[in-house]
This record gives C-alpha cells, sequence and structure tokens, in this order.
C-alpha cells in the first residue's frame, strides 16, 4: 500500500502536466536543431572554423580540368576590295597594301568527350584564312585542334584535339530545360587572357531571346561574372554539370555588368552528337510562320497573358496543318513546357528533335486544347532547284535555289517562295558586287522573279543597265550596274 502511495505522490497532481513536460522537451530538442538558422536570421557570427569552411571547392575540382584555353592564330588581309585587282590601283597604293595581317584572338573550351571533343563559340575560331588552334588544359598541357563542325547561326562550334591515344577530362551535360531561375551556378573560363577563372552566380532568367538573328535561338541569363575571354566557357550546376556555353555579356564599357548570356547545354548537345556521329543537325520543320504575342495582339484575342506564339501563316503541306493547327492559333507550351514568344516555341521543338512528337498547349477562340505535332525534317532543294549563273551580267559566280523550307529555316528567309542566294565565288563578279549568301532575288528590271528557270531566262538577255532589286533580312536593296 506504501508502493502505491509512493507512486501515487510522484505523479502530477495538475490535469494535462504530464503533456506539458513533453511539448516543453519536444521544444528544446527543436530549439536546439534550428539554433544555427536562428542565428543566421539574427546575423550572428558564426559559432565555430566549421560554419565557415562551405566552398565550391568540390565542384570546381571536378570541372575546371575540362575547361580549356582556346587561342588563335589566323590570316587576314588588311583590306578587301574587288580593285586590287587593277594594276593601276596597286601601283598607287602600294603592292604591300593589302599584304596578309596576322590576328590572335583567346576564348574558351569545354572537353564533353573523353577523346578530345571541345565545344567552344563559333565566333572564338571565326577566321577570314587559315588558322592556327591551340588548346591549353588546366594542367598546362598544350594541344593542337581542329575545326569538325561551326555553326555561326547558333555560334557553336565543335574542336577535335590532336593527340592520338589521349584520353581527356570531360564535363557531363546537364538537362538545361530542368534550370530554374534562382539557381546557383559557377562561370569558368579565361576572361581577358588572365588564366583560368572561376566566378559564381544565380541563373538570373531562361529562354530569353532577341539577342541574334537566329529565330530559334534562346539563352540562359546569369548573373555570374563573364568577361571577354570566357566565351566558350562553361556554366556549370552544384553538380559540375554543363548547364550552358558562355556566350555574350551586355554591357557598355566591355566589362561584366552581371548580365550574361549562355547557349542552354540540351542545343549544344545536339551539335556534339552531330559531330560524333558525322550526321547534320536536322531541326524540326514546322511549316508555319509563328509570330511573338504582343500586348496589341493578346488584347486584339482576348488573351489573359501576353505571351505565346501566333500562327500567322500555314504551308498546307506542313507537319503543322497536318497536325491541325490553323492561322489564329496561339501556342503557348511545348511538352507542357511554357513558351514565352515565337524563338522559344521554335527552341523547344529543336531539342525535341526530328523523329519524335511534340505536344503542343494550344489557344483557339480563348480555348485550350493539345495538337501532337510529328516533327520532321523540312524538304531541301533538289539538283533541278539548283544553278550556277553563267555569263556576261552582274550575278555571274552566284549560285542560286528556288526557295524550299530546308533553306528557308536555314537562312531564315522571311519569304518561302521566289529565288535565293546560296553561295557565291570568290573573285565573282557577284562577289564584287556585294551579293550576298541569303539574299533573295526579287525583280531584275520591271520582271519579277519566281524561280530559277525564269531568273536565266531574263539574264540570258542583254542590258544597257542592270535594275536588281534583292531582299537582304528585312530590307529591300535596289541596285543598279552598267551593263
Amino acid at each position: 500500500m506504501a508502493r502505491k502511495h509512493e507512486v501515487m505522490d510522484w505523479m502530477p497532481r495538475r490535469p494535462g502536466a504530464s503533456l506539458v513536460i513533453l511539448l516543453a522537451a519536444v521544444w528544446a530538442v527543436l530549439g536546439a536543431a534550428t539554433a544555427d538558422a536562428q542565428r543566421a536570421l539574427r546575423r550572428e557570427v558564426p559559432p565555430s572554423r566549421a560554419a565557415l569552411q562551405y566552398s565550391f571547392a568540390p565542384i570546381v575540382r571536378r570541372a575546371t580540368p575540362a575547361v580549356v584555353n582556346v587561342y588563335v592564330r589566323s590570316t587576314s588581309r588588311t583590306v578587301r576590295s574587288p580593285f586590287f585587282r587593277d594594276p593601276f590601283f596597286r601601283e598607287f597604293f602600294g603592292r604591300g597594301f593589302d599584304r596578309p595581317r596576322v590576328q590572335n584572338s583567346l576564348g574558351s573550351g569545354v572537353i564533353v568527350d573523353k577523346r578530345g571533343l571541345i565545344v567552344t563559340n563559333a565566333h572564338v575560331i571565326r577566321s577570314s584564312g587559315k588558322a592556327d588552334i591551340r588548346v591549353v588544359l588546366a594542367d598546362r598541357r598544350e594541344f593542337k585542334a581542329k575545326v569538325i563542325l561551326e555553326d555561326r547561326k547558333t555560334d557553336i562550334a565543335v574542336l577535335r584535339i590532336q593527340a592520338d591515344g589521349e584520353t581527356f577530362p570531360i564535363v557531363e551535360f546537364s538537362d538545361s530545360d530542368a534550370a530554374e531561375v534562382g539557381d546557383v551556378v559557377l562561370a569558368i573560363g579565361n576572361p581577358f587572357g588572365v588564366g583560368q577563372t572561376v566566378t559564381s552566380g544565380i541563373i538570373s532568367a531562361l529562354a530569353r531571346t532577341g539577342l541574334s538573328r537566329n529565330s530559334a535561338q534562346v539563352f540562359i541569363q546569369t548573373d555570374a561574372a563573364i568577361n571577354p575571354g570566357n566565351s566558350g566557357g562553361a556554366l556549370v550546376d552544384m553538380n559540375g554539370r554543363l548547364v550552358g556555353i558562355n556566350t555574350a555579356i551586355f554591357s557598355k564599357s566591355g566589362g561584366s555588368l552581371g548580365i550574361g548570356f549562355a547557349i542552354p547545354a540540351n542545343l549544344v548537345r545536339l551539335y556534339v552528337n552531330s559531330a560524333l556521329t558525322g550526321r547534320k543537325v536536322q531541326r524540326p520543320w514546322l511549316g508555319a510562320r509563328l509570330q511573338t504575342v504582343t500586348r496589341e495582339i493578346a488584347s486584339q484575342l482576348s488573351l489573359a497573358r501576353v505571351a505565346g506564339a501566333l500562327v500567322v501563316r500555314l504551308n498546307m503541306k506542313g507537319p503543322a496543318a497536318k497536325a491541325g493547327l490553323k492561322v489564329g492559333d496561339v501556342i503557348v507550351s511545348v511538352d507542357e513546357r511554357p513558351v514565352a514568344d515565337a524563338r522559344a516555341a521554335l527552341y523547344r521543338l529543336a531539342t525535341r528533335g526530328v523523329g519524335k512528337e511534340a505536344t503542343l498547349g494550344v489557344l483557339r477562340n480563348r480555348r485550350r486544347r493539345d495538337v501532337v505535332l510529328k516533327l520532321q525534317a523540312a524538304p531541301g532543294p533538289t539538283p533541278d532547284d539548283i544553278r550556277l549563273l553563267d555569263g556576261d551580267h552582274p550575278l555571274y559566280g552566284a549560285r542560286v535555289s528556288n526557295i524550299r523550307p530546308s533553306l528557308s529555316d536555314e537562312l531564315d528567309l522571311e519569304v518561302s517562295d521566289g529565288v535565293v542566294i546560296i553561295d557565291v565565288a570568290a573573285a565573282s563578279t557577284a562577289q564584287e558586287l556585294g551579293f550576298r549568301r541569303g539574299d533573295v532575288i526579287i525583280q531584275i528590271g520591271r520582271a519579277e522573279v519566281s524561280n530559277v528557270d525564269r531568273l536565266e531566262r531574263i539574264l540570258a538577255k542583254s542590258r544597257s543597265v542592270w535594275f536588281i532589286a534583292v531582299r537582304r533580312g528585312s530590307q529591300i536593296l535596289r541596285i543598279e550596274v552598267p551593263g
């Protein structure tokens, strides 16, 4: 009986007191576990040396061995002019007036294949003459490299290190479509030629467009410091994987203002795969002309958001028309990923790849629907479409073609019919007069040029004066040349 009394004396006499004790214990444990967080909120001094040892060093050690410095030495002529072939001109200005000039440039690159495949920017290795390219690794080894793929439209180039039997460290690709604004990233490159440098920041924005003429180009924006020489370098995530290739900055001074841009890794990977397989990069053919939704368009269509890509023209034989798209539809997503504008929509299709399907989220009369689009390559010109122009006329030396969907996409043409210049022979009349690849010939004299057959018939007739109208981008140029 005494034992029972003792037990009863130990037990709390107030109802619920045991619950209070239990809650107090739990609160003490939680308080200890969140002490660091509370201290951080109060901006207190870290309590130990260990609290100061957070570092990006493990990521840097993983990624920097695969980031290289790229040095390009090329030759070009001081001045280019069609008059160089004139003996009087050369005698008057001096025979050395057009002598070759050595140019040196530098940039960065990223090794993405153990056999020595390097990704960089096309503008890093671009040259008007033969270029000597050397790459220097982080361990100071130096190798020659050669260009195996160059796409100036996307500003991507792929090099191969000339070193048989060597294996190299690499940076693996990440899924750049999974990146989010606010993710911490590191930029690695060779700014101003000072040597390999690492800077940190975050992803400031995704799917930035309007920074290049390429209709299917988008960029990742970051505030990690990027400067001249960083071009072609790596933008890596916290797993040390490649998020993008640093390519440009917004700056009024030439230095970093915290607004840098990188080509997304998912687009870069297409060109790396092309270099490895030897197959040309094929962009899916939509068969439609898209226009970015503006505030005015959104108001006219009673859209809730100023975002998306408006279908303004359809090729009735193209994939878009066959999938059921109509003029006036607004594409707002691709595979459930929202698109802000026309370029973002085309980019999503490009990274999806030919031979697959994409689900387009479409607004039609303000109602949402899904359209399944089969992604196929655009049909290109046949041998009958192409002519090398010969004869006594201003277009001598130009190779022209009827405009076909692949050419329209490749050259980013605003027209889908007519005749376009696809190449100009060196030292030809067409080159001396300034005609370029991508020029669309629309009129000669009063005769409209609708196809290559008609163009050849027009050029076969001699004229005292040639009046030629060409479309170059969004401009119409009119050229007058004596016959």
